[in-house]
């Protein structure tokens, strides 16, 4: 899985520009929660490169303004682990915890 990492403000913006083109993910990952750790490894496991969805990763203790802007940014509860999936710049669809999965968010691909 080829991540890119949001760390400022500015790659913030930079993804919600990607994501008037091309579908998005943000996974907002604590690197102190053994939940965290195992559905990041899930989906890393499960993803396939062919996915038509760009991802960007968080690291939410590292960045935690990073992660409170995301969660205003797109009207979301902040939760940990938890991947929204951004389309035009708006949030269509999160899921945090064990409900995170590569198939739901690939479902959400056929969402018109």
């Amino acid at each position: 899985m080829n991540w890119t990492h949001l760390t400022t403000e500015a790659a913030l913006t930079e993804a919600i520009a990607v994501s008037q083109e091309s579908d998005i993910i943000i996974f907002k990952h604590s690197t102190r929660c053994a939940i965290s750790g195992a559905a990041l490894a899930r989906l890393e496991r499960a993803w396939q490169d062919n996915t038509p969805v760009k991802p960007f990763f968080l690291d939410l203790i590292q960045y935690r303004d990073l992660s409170n802007k995301v969660a205003a940014t797109f009207k979301v509860v902040h939760e940990s682990p938890q991947v929204l999936f951004i389309r035009k710049g708006v949030c269509i669809y999160d899921a945090s915890h064990i409900a995170i999965s590569y198939e739901d968010i690939k479902a959400q691909v056929l969402v018109a």
